[in-house]
């Protein structure tokens, strides 16, 4: 049975995240310290709040090394939802610029959408593939999942980019993967069907 471990830095909704693994049969646990971590198949980084205070957060509860080590040089899956996606990026932008954790080159910038236009964007909306693999495996051509953010990810290399979607008339990343690391903006704990496809891609993998 697939063991994932949820990553308690004290800036996501653990449980529900949690609930939805195991309707996919997955044993879930939190993890709130790297021993916990190394008893996983697999990890999924949470997020609601600011990039600041989470790579904070990440920093004095002992995180980063432990996270590196596990995603980079293990190479077990690893996902980071919504801004658990955004702290894998090199830089954030939200109330100054702070550095992330760097495992895929970009920027986290507010979405540049009109003065008109509601931000946060809340509520649901399209993921349009841009590559079918990894997370988006077998969803084509779109998947309509559930997002509550105010910042996205600009990715250097366009070729980490699976999935996007439009807001407001632009275009944002929306799910990133290289390997064995991959990012989901909106929050497929809360997508229903879609998001459910999602995660058990992730125990797929």
């Amino acid at each position: 049975m697939t063991t994932v471990a949820l990553i308690d830095y004290g800036m996501g909704n653990l449980r529900s995240v949690r609930n939805a693994l195991e309707i996919l049969g997955a044993t879930a646990f939190i993890a709130s310290t790297e021993a916990d971590l190394q008893r996983a198949d697999r990890a999924i980084l949470p997020g609601v709040g600011a990039f600041g205070d989470a790579m904070k957060n990440l920093h004095e509860r002992g995180w980063v090394g432990p996270l590196t080590t596990f995603a980079m040089e293990q190479k077990k899956p690893f996902l980071g939802i919504c801004l658990g996606m955004q702290l894998l990026a090199t830089t954030g932008t939200e109330f100054g610029e702070h550095k992330g954790l760097g495992w895929f080159d970009g920027v986290v910038r507010k979405l540049a959408v009109p003065v008109e236009i509601r931000v946060p964007h809340m509520g649901w909306n399209d993921v349009t593939v841009v590559q079918s693999t990894g997370l988006l495996q077998g969803v084509a051509p779109r998947a309509t999942c559930y997002f509550v953010h105010s910042f996205a990810f600009e990715a250097t290399d366009a070729s980490v980019v699976t999935g996007t979607t439009e807001y407001g008339g632009t275009t944002f990343v929306s799910v990133i993967e290289r390997e064995n690391v991959f990012g989901a903006q909106f929050h497929p704990e809360k997508s229903q069907k879609h998001g459910l496809a999602i995660l058990k891609r992730f125990l797929e993998v």
